[in-house]
């Protein structure tokens, strides 16, 4: 009996023994992966609206048989509202694209003829167009850009008297020009993003006829320089998923 009794004990603590080593020994259960981070991606077709600000900057030169003569500049500020569309592919954190824009613009200005103040000559801007390529970098949801192209505007040039403001000439030109710029956008859904850029249109000059015999210098043609800046809030949707 003392036999059987110490041979349960002697059991008993080889049991109470091992226990502990065999509940370490077993495997611990692995806690769950924490999901991947959301890499934004802006390759797809996209449309959108954008609106702003814009100054038009116009320099008039009369040109006579053997003369020019300065008729002055004047710059003049306004509103912009339009739209685009484009298309971006992305590799790596680099996005090109490439976009057209079109916006309706109200930039108009008004000034006394240098050569004969008895006039004032009117420069009105009521349509711009940018056709560009756009190289960028982005950080995930933020795309920083820089864009250049084509650029053309829709103007209408007067000649006024003074007094009265009464129209004695016209001249209309759809002008072409270059264009640079710069922006940011930020995609605050995988489809949806916002941003504001900034442009600068170099139209450069041109010669144009008026309707009727040029009051300020008889026979002239005008000769205007053009440059635009344009301030512009955008958003857009881009087609696609991720």
């Amino acid at each position: 009996m003392k036999k059987s009794f110490a041979a349960a004990i002697s059991f008993a603590a080889i049991i109470t023994a091992v226990a502990p080593a065999s509940a370490a020994d077993m495997a611990v259960k692995a806690p769950p992966m924490a999901p991947l981070p959301v890499i934004y991606n802006w390759t797809g077709f996209y449309i959108g609206a954008n609106g702003g600000w814009g100054q038009s900057r116009n320099c008039w030169d009369f040109v006579a048989p053997g003369a020019v003569f300065a008729g002055g500049c004047g710059d003049r500020s306004g509103g912009l509202i339009g739209g685009q569309i484009g298309y971006r592919w992305q590799t790596g954190g680099w996005v090109f694209g490439l976009e057209a824009q079109g916006d309706w613009a109200d930039l108009s200005n008004t000034r006394l003829s240098l050569i004969d103040p008895t006039f004032s000559t009117r420069t009105r801007t009521d349509g711009i167009g940018l056709f560009t390529g756009q190289i960028g970098y982005a950080w995930n949801a933020a795309l920083f850009y820089v864009k250049g192209g084509a650029a053309v505007t829709s103007n209408t040039f007067d000649i006024l008297t003074t007094i009265g403001g009464v129209n004695v000439a016209s001249a209309s030109a759809t002008r072409w020009g270059g264009a640079i710029g710069v922006g940011f956008e930020y995609g605050f859904t995988p489809n949806w993003s916002f941003g504001v850029e900034y442009d600068h249109l170099f139209m450069g000059d041109a010669n144009n006829s008026f309707s009727v015999v040029n009051p300020i210098v008889a026979g002239a043609t005008n000769r205007i320089t053009q440059d635009v800046d344009m301030l512009t809030l955008r958003v857009n949707y881009r087609f696609g998923s991720y």
